[in-house]
């Protein structure tokens, strides 16, 4: 054939191999929700309203009796929505895939069948080596939802708990300020004539600007101290309006909590929240200000901070009341069961959609930076580097 003429090259007219797609199989899904039985936890992963979404796309969801009792949801509002009931806690791990708020203790991972999907938090310093040798000998995939990423980057369970620790801080130190037994019986607002109060936030990330649209809403006087230009920076843009903003100097610090009524510390760290108030400024504080440390959960940021729960709450030093409580989103069970919800629910039809776990993590980068165990292989690097295991990246197990 002569193709001196043709615009096509021999080769383009040989014979191609044709690629056909393949169509995806819609997957159904069988989510167990256990009662969480973690110390003063009350949240529960999904809403009636979410598990009525799930049910009416054809899957299949057990909980178990009293799961939703923190967040103020029966088990009749989880039965209209579809889901299935039942008091056997062994029955609710026995599913397919399980949705937890904290991680299972190694009792319940016990219950758990071989090849069993796990999305929960991780909290990596609670745990122990036994955690992850239990979870590899059930050949379990596990998720930790502290470490799934958005398409902006962002982490939004980590973000939405954030926002709602911010915004209770704010109430919390507003409720202490006008309790008869803790309080100095002044209102945290902008009353005409009456000097308002003063707010020192240390920490200029999420947690930082939720307290901060608060406590400016309430009508307080904010100041901002972080060492993070950008985030003071950021802050101010996220407000909407000019805030008093500083880097973490001793000497403005100083000057700003011997004044202040409310201190919130909302200072994270690679390993430990670093202590930026020492018990000398504590001391240095007015008789009755408020130290609202968030950051407990990582060691807190103030010197004089120890853990605290939400049954005896806060305690008082050098004549300051502090509130160490580390799981502050647990208080307001409902706000923060909602947000998760808002989280998973997506996901959990996406997975499906995609035919199953393994499809969604083969092209959502996102879902698949949450990943930390894959049919009980440890993929996640700073899991293995914190407990000295060895592990496989998961790019080289999923193709």
């Amino acid at each position: 054939m002569d193709t001196s003429n043709s615009p096509f090259t021999k080769e383009m007219l040989l014979p191609q191999e044709e690629c056909l797609e393949v169509e995806k199989k819609r997957g159904e899904l069988f989510i167990g929700i256990p009662r969480e039985t973690h110390f003063q936890e009350r949240r529960v992963c999904l809403t009636p309203d979410a598990v009525g979404a799930l049910t009416a796309n054809g899957h299949r969801v057990m909980v178990e009796s009293k799961a939703g009792k923190g967040a103020r949801y029966t088990d009749k509002d989880y039965s209209e929505n579809g889901a299935e009931i039942t008091k056997d806690t062994a029955k609710v791990f026995s599913c397919p895939m399980i949705l937890k708020v904290e991680p299972p203790s190694l009792e319940e991972i016990e219950m758990m069948n071989p090849q069993t999907v796990l999305i929960s938090a991780l909290q990596i310093k609670t745990q122990e080596k036994k955690y992850f040798e239990t979870l590899a000998s059930k050949r379990i995939t596990a998720l930790a939802f502290e470490f799934i990423k958005d398409e902006d980057g962002t982490y939004p369970a980590v973000r939405t708990l954030s926002e709602i620790a911010g915004t209770a801080a704010v109430q919390m130190a507003a409720e202490i300020m006008s309790s008869s037994e803790t309080g100095t019986g002044m209102l945290l607002g902008n009353i005409s004539g009456v000097p308002p109060a003063e707010v020192v936030i240390i920490g200029a990330g999420t947690v930082g600007e939720f307290a901060a649209r608060s406590a400016i809403g309430l009508g307080a006087n904010v100041k901002i101290f972080d060492n993070s230009i950008t985030k003071l920076r950021s802050i101010q843009t996220n407000v909407g309006r000019p805030l008093y903003t500083s880097t973490i100097q001793p000497k403005n610090l100083v000057k700003a909590l011997k004044r202040c009524d409310v201190v919130i510390g909302a200072v994270r760290g690679a390993n430990r929240a670093p202590v930026i108030v020492s018990e000398v400024m504590v001391e240095a504080m007015k008789n009755g200000a408020v130290i609202i440390d968030v950051s407990i959960d990582m060691g807190g940021c103030f010197e004089t901070s120890e853990v605290t729960s939400h049954d005896a709450p806060t305690y008082k030093k050098h004549g300051v009341t502090h509130y160490c409580v580390p799981n502050i989103p647990a208080r307001f069970a409902r706000t923060a069961s909602v947000s998760l919800s808002n989280i998973f629910t997506p996901y959990l039809l996406d997975i499906a959609e995609e035919g199953g776990i393994e499809n969604k993590l083969r092209f959502d980068r996102g879902l698949k930076n949450g990943l930390y165990f894959y049919h009980g292989i440890l993929t996640k690097k700073s899991v293995a580097d914190w407990f000295n295991l060895s592990y496989r990246d998961i790019n080289l197990l999923i193709f």
